[in-house]
C-alpha cells in the first residue's frame, strides 16, 4: 500500500475524530466517545507507519523540518491519547488533529530539506527521545494553558454559555495543566543532563542557541513550579509562565531548523 495513501487516510481519520470531538464539546459532553477514541487510535497507527517509513533507513536517519515536525505531532498525540485514560484532556485533541494532519500530509508529499544520514548511539538515542517527550508533554502543558486562560476569563466576567460549561471545573484543568508541567520538565532535565553528557559540544556554533533556550525554557518552567508550590501562583499567572516557556522550547527545536532548511536552503 503506498505511503502516500496511508497519509491520506490518516489525516482524514485525524480530521473526522477532531471533528467529532468539537460537536461533542458543543454538546457539552465531558467524556470521551468510543467513536472519537477509536478514530484516534486509527490515526495514530497509520502515523507511526508513515513516521516510520520516513524515518527508516539502511543508511542512516534523516530528519529535515518537515518530518521532525510530524514526528513532534506524533510523540505528542501518544502522550495526549495515553493521558486520556486519566485524565479528560480530550478537547485538546479538536486543535492539535488538524494540525498533526497538515503535517502528516506536508511531510509525506512535500520535500525533504535536509540529507545528510548519521548513525545514532544509545546516548544520543536517550537524548533524542527525552528531548522529543518532553516536547511533547510541554505542548499539551501550553494547549492546557490556553483553555485555563480562556476558562478563567469567561468565569470571571460570569459568562457561562461559552467553553467554559463544556469544561471540567477550573480547578481540576489547573491540577491536569501543573501535572504536565511536572512530567514535561523532568523529561526537559534528562534531556538537557543527557546532552550534556553524551554529546561532544552542547555549546558548538551549530547547537548553542537550542542548548540556550532549552535551559531558559527549563528555568520558566522550574520558576513556575516553585511559584505554585511557594506562592500559591494560579491561573493568568501559571498561563503566561507556561506559554512563555513553551515559546522559548518551540523555539530551540524548531527555530534553527526554519531558518537554515527553509530560509537559507542549508541543512
Amino acid at each position: 500500500m503506498p505511503i502516500a495513501f496511508i497519509a491520506v487516510v490518516a489525516a482524514l481519520l485525524y480530521l473526522a475524530a477532531a471533528g467529532l470531538q468539537l460537536t461533542h464539546m458543543a454538546q457539552r459532553r465531558q467524556r470521551l466517545s468510543k467513536p472519537v477514541m477509536g478514530m484516534a487510535v486509527a490515526a495514530l497507527i497509520g502515523h507511526a507507519l508513515v513516521t516510520w517509513d520516513a524515518l527508516n533507513s539502511g543508511q542512516g536517519m534523516a530528519v529535515g523540518f518537515y518530518r521532525a515536525l510530524s514526528l513532534s505531532f506524533l510523540a505528542v498525540n501518544i502522550a495526549c491519547v495515553a493521558a486520556l485514560l486519566k485524565r479528560p484532556l480530550q478537547n485538546l485533541l479538536i486543535g492539535l488533529f488538524p494540525l498533526s494532519a497538515l503535517a502528516m500530509v506536508v511531510a509525506t508529499l512535500g520535500p525533504e530539506t535536509a540529507h545528510a544520514r548519521s548513525s545514532l548511539s544509545p546516548g544520543i538515542l536517550l537524548h533524542i527521545g527525552s528531548s522529543i517527550l518532553a516536547y511533547s508533554i510541554l505542548t499539551l502543558a501550553a494547549a492546557q494553558a490556553a483553555l485555563v486562560a480562556v476558562q478563567d476569563r469567561q468565569l470571571r466576567q460570569r459568562n457561562m454559555h461559552g467553553i467554559a460549561r463544556s469544561l471540567p471545573p477550573l480547578q481540576l484543568m489547573e491540577s491536569m495543566l501543573f501535572e504536565l508541567i511536572w512530567i514535561g520538565v523532568i523529561a526537559l532535565t534528562v534531556a538537557i543532563g543527557s546532552g550534556m553528557i553524551f554529546m561532544e559540544n552542547m555549546f558548538a556554533q551549530h547547537l548553542v542557541h537550542k542548548t540556550v533556550l532549552s535551559m531558559v525554557a527549563w528555568v520558566v518552567f522550574s520558576v513556575l513550579l516553585w511559584g505554585r508550590y511557594q506562592l500559591g501562583w494560579r491561573a493568568q499567572t501559571a498561563v503566561r509562565f507556561t506559554l512563555a516557556g513553551f515559546l522559548f522550547l518551540i523555539l530551540a527545536f524548531f527555530g534553527s531548523k526554519l531558518v537554515l532548511e527553509l530560509i537559507l536552503g542549508v541543512e
